[in-house]
């Protein structure tokens, strides 16, 4: 038998991952999943939070945009265009060599 631990959560986790829920609009199981909690955390989160007066969203800090501008998208876009060509032309080359080398006589 395994022994299990239990996970603690800092404040902090908490009070972010009920703010996550809230203003996602996404149902609370995705949101559990996706933070690798039980669905029944986040209600016990919410309900504690509302209790105690605190709110989840900090009213305090004006939303920051996570966009990148659309030169740094265009330039990351490019970026990862190469690499995508790259790695196709690897697998390319180790698919020729999965042929070539089983009809080599050792």
């Amino acid at each position: 038998m395994a022994k299990t631990t239990k996970r603690r959560f800092i404040d902090e986790f908490k009070r972010e991952a009920v703010a996550l829920w809230e203003t996602s609009g996404r149902p609370q199981t995705d949101v559990a999943r996706d933070l690798g909690i039980m669905p029944t955390m986040l209600r016990r989160w919410q309900r504690k939070l509302q209790e105690g007066g605190v709110s989840a969203t900090p009213a305090a800090k004006p939303p920051v945009s996570t966009m990148a501008s659309p030169a740094d998208q265009a330039s990351e876009i490019a970026r990862l265009r190469r690499e995508l060509d790259r790695a196709r032309m690897e697998r390319d080359i180790l698919k020729k060599a999965v042929g070539i080398f089983p009809e080599m006589p050792w």
